[in-house]
């Protein structure tokens, strides 16, 4: 396969008067011009001064000396002068002006690109505008009226803006164009170089004049990289512009394009692929390079549609591509790096010097953060979750010792007044993530290297003169900035795999070419509008609209596939958003045009069916049983094995407990201790007394606040006065309330005393098939006596049927979790009661969801007293439960819940 480049080439080096040192040689990118100077090598066997290779930018700027200005920059150079041609009483805030400049300064790019006299463009433009506010009935608002005035002022601000950075000596990329189309010919007369022109396609007007200018003065000669079943195919869009500039341009009248190859004619093995998802066409790639030879792969391209397919890409590698080259950059906004600053442009946010936890946890986790501030950034952690922390004041946390920490911590969480006091912060702070720490991290010190350099950027260009008065603004300037910045990757443009975008293969040739995403909306692009200019008013004045750009596609999309030998085609057959799953319009028109190899691939997809987990019982799990057996099994503990053995495992055997957090909104099981608590400490002075109802109305008025109390011990440092926490409140409140009720509506002709309230019981059980001693233990909520009858009592919180306590079957009482409930009350009458209390002891559970049902006593069939013969049958089932529990032959079995 013989490349575009080496053709030309071989065209030039034909020509025994063609000289090196006379000639610039002018492709559309550097890369381009890398390759040709390689190229160069391998062609020119003689000692030769390496000719002058620029890009179609670089000779630009040789042309103008120009400095070139930014997209940001340039929006902040038009608002200076938007500040001196619009008069107050019309000009808006910076914020609601950069909504509209980006727009702006693209079509004065796509203006001065094509040419286009602004005076005579904008007077048509405005007139349409007003044309589309008319009205034969009610007179224009001030609204319409200040809209339209708008439109009359562009040509001036355009004017004045242009004059004002070419004063300067700075231009944005348009104005290069027109300022270079105008100065060719005093550039031409001043050197004595001619200028090849290599592989270009679309060109704009500024470089049409200039190419021109140069051919008229036989300074030059241009290379078109198009093939014959193109250029005379009037219908194939792969050659519209050239085949418009051959016909147009009065060079090509006396030198018709002649010997164009045919390329594309050649066999080719192209092979079409639908693949679901980015995953899938990764994992397909490294397939298809797998099986290259190893002399192939450095003649090979992966062209990526979809930048999100890189990361996937780079760890889907096979083996045997060892080397491998990424043109496209990575962007700056996809490193780990970027979802910190944007956690501290969000903390600007906040209108109160509290901070909220979520922001300051999202920073103290961060990754660079831990590299250098690990130990302090966990204690901070702790201290806040064990503190629940909701809201924090900055004072709070940076109580540390380590002052370059509590450095870290003001620079990262303080409220700045200013725009320019927060770019100084943040490069403060990326100056302490430098630290010598991280002097073995190359790719996270480039991260930092390339945030800092962003920063002072922004810095520079707000010191020179700051319309942004507000971290909001600064943040989309930012965000704006971010997308335009990349990390370069280091890599050999000739050797090894080379992973792409599509505008980084024009001029370049590969024997096997793999392309991606080729899907609707991504190839070509969807028909994106941002610009004022409606479509009429481009096609009068030749200005580029969605039709060229797609031609634009179609010939980069065609030129890939002229020299290459096999192509693989693939795209995402998946319907995850609009147009998604549906292939290009170039694959439809390759399927008429030739013979392709087509097939679906998709993941093979293994069934799997959920293996029930089984831990068998080793010695040191035995061991730590009978310690535990020792120490007491709590009611809990044996529900929880009832329920599933494996997690009993993982709780009580492995210590495994559920990750502490901050509770932003009351958790259930904290509402429950809050009510608990609060009833323990109501009725705590009644203890060894009979309740009458003054005691109750009492009670009644210290609820409230007991409540409260309980709330701050145990919900800590949390807002409880506003949100969903106001409503728990409320609700803990309500549920004292109505058992206070209920309790005295129960004193109506009945005798309750209180014999204990959260009293800790321990029994030691005798298990004849155990040799280990085995205790029971737990906290009874409350023991009183209801007209003699002994009543122990368990609060829920949640709610609980009368049905949850009655137990109709004994086997299943130690098996089934819905018999948990009984279970647990039945463990308590078990450490509670002597032989002599049974016939005299109820059982029973109190359910703040179900009040108005009163105690739900235990009870089997209509029996709700607790007899010898129950807790005959409930010992045989608890000792059944603690038997299998230590039983080494018996293991963990999960179970299905």
């Amino acid at each position: 396969m013989k490349t575009f480049i080496e053709e030309t080439l071989d065209h030039l080096l034909s020509n025994p008067s063609f000289d090196f040192s006379k000639t610039t040689f002018i492709l559309p990118s550097k890369r381009a011009g890398n390759f040709l100077k390689q190229v160069i090598k391998a062609k020119v066997h003689t000692t030769i001064f390496m000719p002058e290779v620029l890009s179609t930018e670089d000779f630009i700027a040789q042309i103008t000396g120009l400095i070139p200005l930014d997209n940001t920059s340039s929006i902040f150079k038009l608002y200076q002068t938007y500040k001196k041609t619009i008069d107050k009483e019309h000009q808006e805030s910076f914020d609601s002006f950069y909504a509209w400049a980006q727009t702006l300064i693209y079509d004065f790019n796509e203006i001065d690109r094509y040419l286009i006299d602004a005076d005579h463009f904008f007077s048509y433009l405005s007139r349409i505008q007003d044309i589309n506010h008319w009205s034969k009935g009610e007179n224009q608002t001030d609204l319409v009226k200040n809209y339209l005035w708008f439109w009359k002022q562009l040509p001036q601000l355009y004017k004045n803006f242009t004059q004002h950075i070419l004063e300067e000596g700075k231009a944005y990329q348009g104005l290069m164009y027109r300022e270079a189309s105008e100065k060719i010919g005093n550039y031409v007369k001043q050197t004595d170089q001619n200028y090849i022109f290599i592989g270009f396609n679309a060109l704009n007007t500024a470089e049409q004049q200039l190419i021109q200018h140069v051919l008229k003065e036989e300074r030059g000669e241009i290379f078109w990289d198009v093939d014959h079943a193109f250029y005379h195919n009037p219908n194939h869009e792969a050659s519209l512009f050239i085949r418009n500039y051959v016909k147009n341009w009065d060079y090509f009248k006396e030198n018709p394009l002649q010997d164009l190859p045919k390329n594309y004619e050649q066999p080719k093995q192209i092979e079409l692929i639908g693949i679901p998802k980015n995953v899938g066409q990764a994992k397909y790639i490294a397939q298809i390079l797998k099986e290259l030879p190893p002399e192939e792969i450095s003649q090979t391209a992966v062209v990526l549609n979809d930048e999100g397919l890189l990361p996937v890409l780079l760890n889907s590698l096979p083996e045997n591509v060892e080397k491998i080259n990424i043109t496209m950059g990575l962007p700056l906004g996809d490193t780990p790096l970027a979802s910190l600053f944007e956690s501290l442009f969000k903390i600007q946010e906040r209108e109160e010097d509290q901070l909220y936890f979520k922001w300051v946890l999202e920073v103290l986790k961060h990754p660079f953060v831990l590299q250098i501030f690990s130990s302090e950034s966990e204690q901070l952690q702790k201290k806040i979750i064990e503190s629940n922390l909701v809201f924090i004041a900055l004072d709070t946390i940076k109580d540390t010792k380590n002052a370059e920490f509590n450095e870290f911590l003001e620079l990262a969480f303080h409220l700045h007044a200013s725009t320019q006091s927060f770019i100084d912060a943040m490069i403060q702070l990326i100056q302490i993530l430098r630290g010598k720490e991280m002097k073995d991290y190359a790719l996270e010190t480039e991260y930092l290297f390339h945030f800092n350099k962003l920063f002072v950027q922004l810095k520079n260009i707000l010191q020179e003169q700051s319309p942004v008065d507000h971290i909001k603004v600064l943040y989309k300037i930012y965000r704006d900035s971010l997308s335009s910045q990349s990390l370069d990757f280091a890599g050999s443009p000739f050797d090894g795999l080379q992973l792409m975008g599509m505008l980084e293969t024009r001029v370049i040739d590969y024997k096997n070419v793999i392309l991606t995403s080729v899907n609707e909306g991504v190839l070509p692009a969807g028909k994106s509008n941002n610009s004022f200019i409606p479509y009429d008013l481009k096609k009068e004045y030749g200005l580029p609209t969605y039709k060229e750009k797609d031609a634009v596609y179609t010939y980069h999309f065609y030129r890939l596939m002229q020299r290459a030998e096999n192509i693989h085609i693939l795209y995402n057959t998946e319907q995850d958003g609009l147009n998604a799953g549906e292939k290009s319009r170039f694959i439809t028109q390759l399927e008429v045009e030739r013979k392709l190899t087509s097939a679906f691939v998709n993941p093979k997809v293994p069934s799997i069916s959920h293996q029930l987990i089984e831990i068998a019982k080793t010695p040191e799990v035995i061991q730590k049983l009978e310690k535990l057996a020792a120490y007491g099994f709590s009611p809990s503990a044996l529900t929880t094995y009832i329920r599933n053995p494996l997690d009993f495992y993982k709780r009580y055997v492995l210590g495994i407990k559920d990750e502490q957090a901050v509770e932003e909104t009351v958790a259930a099981n904290t509402l429950g201790t809050i009510i608990h608590d609060s009833l323990e400490h109501l009725f705590l002075p009644y203890v060894g007394k009979e309740i009458r109802k003054e005691d109750i109305d009492q009670l009644f008025k210290l609820s409230d606040q007991e409540v409260l109390t309980q709330f701050k011990n145990v919900y800590k440092n949390a807002p409880i006065h506003k949100g969903k926490n106001l409503l728990i409140h409320e609700v803990a409140k309500r549920y004292l309330y109505n058992f206070l009720q209920s309790e005295k509506k129960e004193l109506e002709g009945h005798s309750v005393k209180i014999i204990s309230l959260e009293a800790e019981e321990k029994i030691a059980l005798n298990i004849p098939q155990l040799q280990v001693l085995v205790s029971i233990k737990g906290k009874v909520d409350r023991l009183d006596s209801f007209d003699g009858i002994t009543r122990i009592i368990d609060y829920k919180t949640g709610k609980v049927m009368a049905s949850d306590v009655s137990i109709k079957d004994w086997d299943l009482l130690g098996t089934d979790y819905k018999y948990s409930k009984a279970f647990q009350v039945l463990c308590y009458a078990k450490m509670i009661l002597k032989e002599e209390d049974y016939d005299k002891a109820q059982g029973g559970i109190i359910s703040f969801k179900n009040l108005k049902s009163g105690f739900l006593a235990l009870k089997e069939g209509k029996e709700t007293l607790i007899t010898a013969e129950t807790m005959r049958k409930f010992d045989e089932v608890l000792n059944n439960v603690i038997i299998e529990i230590l039983n080494p032959d018996i293991p963990f079995k999960e179970k299905e819940v």
